[in-house]
């Protein structure tokens, strides 16, 4: 028994001690029945919200008014929620609540298979709404009218799409039906977050690359992607066919960007902000962006130095895997896998030096050769750092000497007028 289990079940007996019904719900029974792990344990009850907040000392106050409190054991949160009657949803909230029954509370719920109640006490099911049946044909099914659900909350069409990718299941003909003909309504009600959230749960599981070709099959893709609503089916499963070769630990927003093979660094940055991702999702576009315009420009005379800075980020590697993965065919992919890997060791201690922070040439070796601080300072510096590993160095008395052939190197009349103009400035002072 894990530690989430053994809360949520002391707080079912307490409830029950205290003379009121008490249930898991939801997503945490679907799984027990598919025998899927899983932590995340909801709590449904016929005690009032109030009631609730008499009986557990520590608790957030997130939804009072739709009958919800968060219950807080040890690091664990448990949303505890009573029965209830939902009445006049405008937006996906309900105008008007009312407390009722467990059948009642179940027939205002999503889905068939995240309709069912589990009683840890009795270790009985209650399934008013068919799920039990639905899981063992594999369908995802509205409770009741699949139309008035999707009002309620537009989002639910996006989630059938995430369920169904998710245990491999079908999605029930009048169900798939709503979806198409509502597809079109489900911006402005939902929030684009909300859709970066419902992504990231999809890339949780191995069927991502199902989940997006079903979006845009449903007509649902191009309403969050409008750029790609003359977009083909068969291209869509094209761009998403490299997905399974694919590192675990890929962040979502590389997989979504291959859905732009084409398109410009701002175009997908924009996407972005629009997803209202974080600060990382950024940065990984980035440096993605940066190894394809580095492969493009095979034939830049600075390519060397470019690509040590590239190795250099923490995200290099894993772009890599992704740009090589897109090679479908297996023999290209070690190909490009082993020219990196031998570029990398042979460039290796200068990606060390730009990951240490410890350059070849620093500011203060200059400033011992009579270079002030300043833009030329800047310039000499980063002609050293490419000198070093254009030309693979590693002794500063050889760089420098170097450096003093550039014309970025000042000469000697240059140090003597600012040695003299330092020297009447002094002067003036006195």
């Amino acid at each position: 028994m894990d530690d989430s289990y053994k809360h949520a079940l002391g707080i079912v007996k307490k409830l029950v001690k205290a003379g009121y019904v008490a249930y898991f719900a939801g997503g945490w029974v679907r799984d027990y029945l598919m025998k899927h792990p899983s932590s995340d344990i909801d709590i449904a009850t016929n005690a009032s919200p109030e009631e609730i907040l008499d009986l557990f000392p520590h608790t957030l106050l997130v939804g009072l008014a739709f009958g919800v409190v968060i219950v807080l054991i040890e690091g664990h949160q448990f949303e505890v929620s009573t029965f209830r009657q939902d009445f006049d949803y405008t937006g996906r909230k309900p105008a008007k609540i009312e407390l009722s029954t467990p059948y009642e509370d179940a027939q205002r719920r999503d889905f068939t298979i995240n309709g069912m109640f589990y009683d840890p006490l009795e270790d009985t099911i209650y399934d008013y709404v068919h799920g039990i049946e639905d899981i063992k044909k594999g369908v995802i099914r509205t409770i009741g009218n699949p139309q008035e659900r999707f009002l309620e909350d537009r989002l639910r069409m996006v989630r059938a799409i995430r369920f169904a990718s998710r245990f491999g299941f079908l999605i029930d003909p009048e169900t798939q039906e709503a979806i198409c003909e509502n597809a079109d309504t489900l911006f402005p009600s939902v929030a684009k977050e909300r859709i970066w959230q419902e992504f990231n749960k999809m890339r949780d599981y191995p069927r991502f690359d199902h989940a997006l070709i079903e979006l845009h099959r449903s007509r649902l893709l191009p309403e969050i992607f409008p750029s790609l609503a003359m977009t083909h089916l068969n291209e869509i499963k094209k761009r998403v066919q490299p997905f399974a070769l694919y590192p675990a630990t890929t962040p979502t927003i590389l997989f979504l960007i291959q859905l732009f093979p084409d398109e410009s660094i701002d175009f997908l940055l924009e996407i972005c902000k629009e997803l209202k991702t974080g600060k990382n999702e950024w940065r990984y576009v980035e440096v993605y962006c940066l190894a394809k315009r580095l492969i493009e420009e095979a034939s830049h005379p600075k390519k060397k130095v470019e690509w040590t800075r590239f190795y250099a980020l923490p995200e290099s590697s894993l772009c890599l895997e992704v740009l090589a993965a897109n090679h479908l065919i297996f023999e290209e992919q070690e190909k490009f896998k082993a020219s990196h890997l031998t570029q990398q060791e042979h460039l290796s201690p200068h990606i060390a030096r730009i990951q240490n922070k410890t350059p070849l040439i620093t500011a203060h070796f200059l400033m011992n050769q009579g270079i002030l601080p300043g833009k030329q300072m800047g310039m000499l510096l980063k002609e050293a750092e490419e000198l070093v590993i254009l030309l693979h160095l590693d002794d500063p008395n050889e760089v420098l000497a170097l450096l003093k052939r550039t014309t970025l190197w000042p000469k000697q009349e240059e140090k003597h007028d600012k040695h003299t103009n330092d020297s009447k400035s002094a002067e003036s002072t006195h």
